[in-house]
C-alpha cells in the first residue's frame, strides 16, 4: 500500500489519466454527509466486502477516512483480498480540508 498526504494525493490525481483511480471513503454516512472529496464513492467499512465483489482486484483505489487510520485498515483488508493498487489518504479527509480544499468543512 502506498501512503500519500493530501497535497501528494491531489498532484497525483490531477495527472492521473483515464481510467483515474477510484477514491473510496470508508466512513460513516454522517461522516460523509459533512465532508468528501467530490467523485468518491461512500463505502462504510462494515460494508466493505461488496467493493470486493464490484471491483476488479487490479483497479486503483485511494482509501479515504477522517484521519487516515480507517482507511489504512481497510487498504490492509483489500489486500488480503487481492487488490494491488492501493493508496492511502494520510491524515485523510482532515488533511485534505486543511491543505487542499479549505471550503470542506472539518469535524
Amino acid at each position: 500500500m502506498q501512503h500519500l498526504s493530501a497535497p501528494q494525493l491531489k498532484a497525483y490525481l490531477d495527472q492521473a489519466g483515464d481510467p483515474a483511480p477510484l477514491l473510496i471513503d470508508v466512513r460513516e454516512s454522517w461522516e460523509y454527509d459533512i465532508a468528501h472529496i467530490p467523485g468518491s464513492r461512500h463505502v462504510p467499512l462494515g460494508r466493505l466486502g461488496t467493493l470486493v465483489e464490484d471491483i476488479p482486484p487490479d483497479t486503483e483505489l485511494v482509501m479515504i477516512c477522517h484521519h487516515g487510520i480507517r482507511s489504512r485498515q481497510a487498504g490492509m483488508l483489500l489486500e488480503r483480498q487481492g487488490f494491488t493498487r492501493i493508496i492511502n489518504l494520510t491524515g485523510g479527509i482532515d488533511a485534505w480540508s486543511r491543505q487542499v480544499d479549505p471550503n470542506l468543512p472539518c469535524y
